[in-house]
């Protein structure tokens, strides 16, 4: 049975209501609240955000807000299936159609979309503009349309299919209802070209920052690799990852030699069956295999928050491939590792393979591979190299990849830049990078004498460099975003502001030569084991996590879910550092909102308890919540407490709280969210320390909730005095007014 959310006015406010109670977060990510309120405004609106930006939120909570169903495109169905668990699992009313669902069941979600029950529909683009589902839109109250992985609509992206195409006659059909695009990846030609394709009206168009700044970014020589990858699962224990293989083959002897050393490791390709995929797809899921060994065809369904780590085994075909798949690792915000092995073998066969794909398209995508290659072999931080080829510059390097942790030597590369720059304006930027070194060398082909470069003033100014030098340092050029490549103008040069700025002498610039990284020494796998254990946590919060980590394991295997449904990563270390043993302290814990606590509460509490030495839960000695979910805090006197009842966190916040900081400011100062800190506040002021309650709490607040909690009657749960009061005041009001009046009572 489906159960659609209470409903909501569709307002900024109501949508951080539902944020904190559906998915247990205090705030918004950042261009989160931006792109709900254009959404709300009812525009056509294009989010571009990179994996683990929180993309889906971007529309999830708008549609629970709104009045109809929010219809959700989405090319895989795993893709899909994940989506709504986790939409379930969080207390929203969501479904799929999809090939795997009998008639039976499509027509019971048929019916929970007539009766406005279901808040969000999620369907493939094929069964999108079947004509029979299209009559049955017709007659729904629709909200809105999010195209999900909105890149698969251009030829120019990296994932182009042909049936998202035909999405454009989703604005013929529905002229008034609002179209959402989203995509992780998609450079300037492909943001455009989604735009001209789903027919969008003036869409307002968000752009987050593509950075990961969690991912370590690494790239190794291609020599070894298996053992490459055996020393580094050995220092990553458990840590769930995906390897990239470039060939079917190369995914099946790979798993093998994996699970001949003992690794929990399967493969996945298109040339397995479909129940093949979906078992090893689920073992991974369930956190039953550690490892996958992949073809591109696997990853772009997944939602698992907790992948740390993803390898390629192969040089990826191009930049956003690479960027999209690098991204389902860290989802969840924590540190994850990109790993890269690359060999000019790999440039070769990808050439071979590329000029066979598709004839039409083989210039631009070797064009693509080329930067592939220069990203692979860069000297420069790598990450900026990224950010740049997506139009977005960093300021400084960025501290977490293997350049900037081991930096080459540099030169000053100015005027060999000026030279570069000065000949792409004089040449109109029309020329491509080959034709741009030829006049630099002063070439007298065809192409330079047909073009008159052979007059302009730059023409023979780098004629002392050679071709490799020059084709280096135009693409360092490139990766430290002085020009880009319109690949819709015959791949000519453009320059950029940052490129004008070395040009006329704003900027000095410095060039790397490219060093292939050292083969790293070998050590033995027992050393290597005994260098891990000797730097392996084994503090009581390391110890908890992985105590916790199994509890949802047990928990997600009952109720036949992927545990990162359950919770993710970073909740359960948040958890195990917090150690919330309260219902107030659970639900300030990122990632844990009403309906996850009421479901999952308990249970982690009570590991927390154990963990401690406390045992079971019982009245006399914990501040776990009691039956009706409402009050949860023991009470003691209104005195100060004759000992102190609350861990070393609480303490420091009340220490910052007494000298006259605000939430924030302790928020700010101890890196916590403000949400951490009001559940310290409460369980401080519910254990009888001396908080200054005026600063959380008036008295015409206190007045108007204790005339609510009259009215209701008893002792009602907060969920129904927050309705009751038409939700004017947050939790955090409530219990605080609560504890109030029982210090009253208790004089």
């Amino acid at each position: 049975m489906l159960f659609a959310p209470p409903a909501y006015t569709p307002t900024l406010e109501s949508a951080r209501q539902v944020l904190k109670q559906y998915y247990g977060y205090d705030s918004f990510r950042p261009m989160q609240e931006e792109i709900i309120s254009s959404i709300l405004s009812g525009r056509d609106t294009v989010v571009l955000m990179p994996t683990g930006g929180g993309k889906s939120v971007c529309f999830q909570v708008p549609a629970v807000i709104s009045e109809g169903v929010c219809v959700v495109v989405s090319p895989l169905i795993a893709l899909m299936k994940d989506q709504v668990e986790a939409l379930k699992a969080n207390g929203i009313a969501a479904a799929g159609i999809n090939s795997s669902i009998g008639q039976s069941e499509q027509n019971n979600i048929g019916a929970a979309c007539m009766s406005g029950h279901l808040k969000l529909l999620y369907v493939s683009p094929e069964k999108l503009l079947s004509p029979g589902f299209l009559q049955f839109l017709q007659r729904l109250k629709i909200s809105m349309f999010a195209i999900d992985e909105a890149h698969c609509i251009s030829s120019w992206g990296h994932d182009f299919r042909p049936e998202y195409t035909q999405l454009r006659l989703l604005r013929e059909q529905f002229p008034q209802v609002p179209i959402i695009a989203l995509t992780a990846t998609a450079d300037r030609l492909t943001q455009r070209d989604i735009q001209q394709q789903l027919r969008l009206s003036e869409p307002q168009v968000f752009t987050a920052s593509f950075d990961r700044p969690n991912l370590n970014l690494i790239v190794r020589p291609g020599q070894d690799r298996v053992g490459g990858i055996l020393e580094f699962l050995d220092r990553h224990p458990d840590q769930p990852g995906i390897i990239y293989c470039l060939s079917r083959k190369q995914c099946e002897t790979l798993s093998q030699k994996l699970v001949a050393k003992g690794y929990r490791a399967g493969h996945y390709h298109a040339g397995m069956t479909p129940n093949q995929r979906s078992a090893v797809q689920e073992g991974f899921l369930k956190d039953d295999l550690q490892v996958i060994i992949a073809t591109i065809a696997f990853g772009m369904g997944i939602d698992k928050s907790n992948v740390r780590w993803v390898i390629h085994y192969n040089l990826p075909k191009n930049i956003e491939g690479y960027y999209q798949e690098i991204g389902r690792a860290g989802r969840d915000g924590t540190d994850a590792t990109a790993l890269l092995f690359y060999s000019f073998a790999d440039v070769m066969s990808l050439r071979e393979m590329l000029t066979k794909d598709n004839p039409n398209l083989t210039q631009l995508n070797l064009t693509k591979l080329e930067r592939m290659q220069q990203f692979a072999e860069a000297a420069s931080c790598r990450r900026k190299i990224l950010l740049n080829y997506f139009g977005e510059t960093l300021a400084t390097d960025c501290g977490n990849c293997d350049i900037c942790r081991n930096p080459p030597t540099t030169f000053d590369g100015t005027l060999i830049a000026q030279k570069a720059l000065s000949a792409v304006v004089r040449m109109r930027e029309r020329a491509s990078i080959g034709l741009l070194i030829d006049v630099l060398r002063g070439m007298r082909n065809q192409a330079v004498l047909s073009g008159g470069y052979d007059q302009i003033k730059t023409y023979g100014a780098g004629a002392d460099l050679p071709y490799l030098d020059w084709y280096s340092y135009v693409h360092q050029m490139l990766n430290d975003g002085l020009l880009y490549i319109a690949y819709e103008e015959g791949y000519a040069l453009k320059i950029t502001e940052l490129g004008k700025e070395v040009l006329q002498g704003q900027r000095q610039l410095p060039l790397k030569q490219f060093k292939p990284a050292e083969k790293a020494e070998k050590t033995t796998r027992a050393s290597r084991k005994a260098a891990q254990a000797a730097t392996t946590p084994t503090d009581a919060t390391a110890a908890l996590f992985e105590r916790l980590r199994q509890l949802r394991k047990r928990i997600a295997d009952e109720q036949n879910v992927p545990p990162y449904v359950v919770f993710s990563d970073a909740t359960l270390e948040e958890m195990a550092a917090e150690k919330p043993v309260s219902r107030v302290a659970m639900l300030a814990i990122s990632g844990v909102g009403m309906k996850k606590f009421e479901t999952y509460g308990e249970a982690f509490i009570k590991e927390i308890l154990e963990h401690r030495g406390g045992g079971a839960p019982d009245a006399s000695n914990t501040v776990y919540p009691d039956s009706d979910m409402g009050e949860g805090l023991e009470m003691p006197p209104a005195q100060a407490p004759r000992k102190r009842e609350v861990g070393d966190t609480h303490e420091t916040t009340f220490q910052l709280h007494r000298v006259g900081l605000s939430v924030e400011a302790i928020a700010e100062r101890r890196s916590l969210s403000t949400g951490t800190v009001r559940a310290h506040i409460e369980t401080l002021y519910a254990k009888g320390y001396q908080i200054r309650l005026e600063e959380f709490l008036t008295m015409d607040e206190f007045a108007e909730i204790q005339t609510a909690r009259d009215q209701l009657g008893g002792e009602p749960l907060l969920r129904d005095l927050f309705d009751h009061l038409r939700e004017k005041h947050d939790y955090f009001k409530l219990r605080l007014a609560v504890h109030y009046q029982k210090r009253l009572r208790e004089g």
